[in-house]
């Protein structure tokens, strides 16, 4: 058995056996999905960068933002897309362990993208006295480096311990890879308790970073219940942020769920749309949120279209 372990070059993906029926639907819906996600993220990167007005910290955090979205939904919709138009549902063992560095990364990123935004709007609202030499230019490139940079690294110490372990199947009972998905498939039991003690660190690193956007938003609500000035500021840059927030946490939180206690009792379609829920509906919403709930963004999205309607 363990001759035949390191001869495992292909994982066979079961969670889409039971859409055979409608793929060429799916294919269709899911092709529009990523073309909308694709447009919204990319128009509002592009107006971003092209207008000075908005090369501000907050701007600046949004672009990085919206790149993610581009960077986590890309490791999933074309080999999504190829899959539904393909009779078998198969991976490479490279291809899985890239899928297992990129969806974990993308929702790090994103949490980490919304700690500095939340720093962003304290300091802003809080210390706007203080606000540009606190969120400097190098300051930002140093909390941008840092909300891209740890997550890949910390994602990438659980893929090689994943990509170390020796697997006993190459069924994934899921339609794209996950780490846990592997490391169930692991001959050893006694092999992964290294692993699980990463992975229970880097929950606990992220999750800390969750309390620290609770803390600070609650700060800033305190803060901005007392001035009618504030309380517009907070309305117009938090409420954003908030949402995308929620959404983030939402997403994932059903699909750990999923994935850790099990779904049985739920139809297979329920199930795929849980599990890709956060590649759908954070890389769509985000952008279109901030794109008409902050103002100069809006504004310079009107300017734009009616220049094209002349």
């Amino acid at each position: 058995m363990m001759d035949n372990v390191s001869q495992i070059t292909m994982f066979f993906l079961s969670g889409l056996n039971e859409t055979n029926n409608h793929r060429f639907t799916l294919f269709f819906l899911t092709l529009l999905c990523y073309c909308l996600i694709l447009l919204v993220n990319v128009c509002v990167i592009v107006i971003i960068i092209m207008d000075r007005n908005l090369h501000e910290p907050m701007y600046i955090l949004l672009c990085t933002f919206c790149m993610n979205g581009l960077f986590g939904t890309a490791g999933f919709y074309p080999k999504f897309l190829w899959d539904l138009l393909s009779p078998v549902h198969v991976i490479s063992y490279s291809g899985c362990l890239v899928q297992v560095q990129v969806f974990p990364s993308f929702a790090f990123i994103e949490l980490s993208i919304l700690a500095v935004m939340a720093y962003d709007r304290y300091v802003a609202i809080c210390r706007p006295l203080e606000y540009h030499s606190v969120m400097s230019k190098q300051r930002l490139i140093t909390l941008v480096c840092y909300s891209w940079m740890t997550p890949f690294c910390i994602v990438g110490i659980n893929v090689f311990l994943t990509s170390r372990l020796k697997l006993c199947s190459p069924y994934i009972d899921k339609f794209f890879c996950m780490n846990w998905m592997i490391v169930k498939l692991a001959c050893i039991p006694a092999e992964i308790v290294v692993h699980n003690i990463v992975t229970y660190i880097t929950i606990i690193f992220y999750l800390f970073h969750g309390i620290f956007i609770v803390l600070s938003y609650m700060y800033l609500i305190k803060t901005c219940a007392d001035s009618i000035e504030n309380r517009a500021k907070f309305m117009q840059t938090c409420v954003p942020h908030l949402t995308s927030l929620l959404i983030f946490l939402e997403s994932i939180l059903f699909d750990v769920i999923f994935m850790r206690f099990g779904s049985k009792d739920f139809p297979q379609a329920f199930k795929n749309f849980v599990a890709i829920e956060f590649l759908v509906i954070p890389p769509l919403m985000n952008p279109l949120i901030y794109g008409f709930k902050l103002s100069k963004i809006r504004n310079r999205i009107m300017v734009v279209l009616t220049l094209k309607n002349k």
